[in-house]
């Protein structure tokens, strides 16, 4: 993301929180692209100063944990680290920061594919959560609702989104060729780096104001 706000040289402030171990080796990336690093804590006044300073135009919302990560956290007494307290609290931390900084920043959210309240999956249930409160919120906003994101030029390594990713998109050649052309395009798994162009070229562009983009828009 922050490589590709770079490359059309938009003005980015890239955060990353205080306590991360890894804290040098990404200010060291991202101000080699030339963007800003933040270390506001996750907290509501220190993150509401932070932005009512920066007054920004647009804030991308990608924030995500995994269950294998909430698990360690329980494990290692952190406290809790899953969906409900990562992926909502934190994303609604940020929207109201977001909300009562002045500049009415358009709120771009990276949901997934299959967000649903009724759904079973937590997962995605936090993300439907999350897409039914910016809809009936004050910001204009972008959801972005990508597939399986996975290919070997991923910072993350995570096994299971990739096998997934492969037994999806074999299923989804097959149907392709039977005429499920759409529904191919809509599911089958896409990279890090064409995720981040599609965010950025949706979420600079007015016309996708207060809009639900599919992945079959990103690419």
């Amino acid at each position: 993301m922050v490589r590709a706000l770079r490359t059309r040289d938009v003005e980015t402030v890239a955060h990353v929180r205080p306590d991360s171990p890894q804290l040098p080796e990404w200010r060291r990336r991202f101000e080699g692209l030339g963007a800003r690093v933040d270390t506001t804590p996750w907290q509501p006044a220190p993150l509401a100063a932070t932005l009512s300073t920066l007054r920004p135009e647009v804030v991308f919302a990608l924030l995500g944990t995994t269950r294998a990560r909430a698990r360690r956290a329980r494990a290692t007494g952190v406290g809790d680290a899953g969906y409900e307290a990562i992926d909502y609290g934190l994303t609604m931390l940020l929207l109201n920061a977001a909300r009562d900084c002045g500049s009415r920043p358009r709120f771009v959210y990276l949901s997934a594919v299959g967000a649903r309240e009724t759904t079973r999956n937590a997962y995605l249930a936090v993300r439907a959560r999350v897409e039914r409160t910016l809809r009936g919120g004050e910001l204009p906003y972008t959801i972005v609702r990508p597939s399986f994101i996975t290919g070997p030029d991923r910072d993350d390594f995570r096994l299971g989104e990739r096998i997934g990713a492969r037994v999806v998109d074999g299923v989804l050649s097959v149907l392709g060729l039977v005429g499920g052309r759409r529904l191919r395009e809509r599911y089958r798994s896409t990279s890090n780096v064409v995720l981040a162009a599609g965010l950025v070229r949706v979420g600079l562009d007015p016309g996708y104001a207060n809009r639900t983009v599919e992945s079959e828009e990103l690419r």
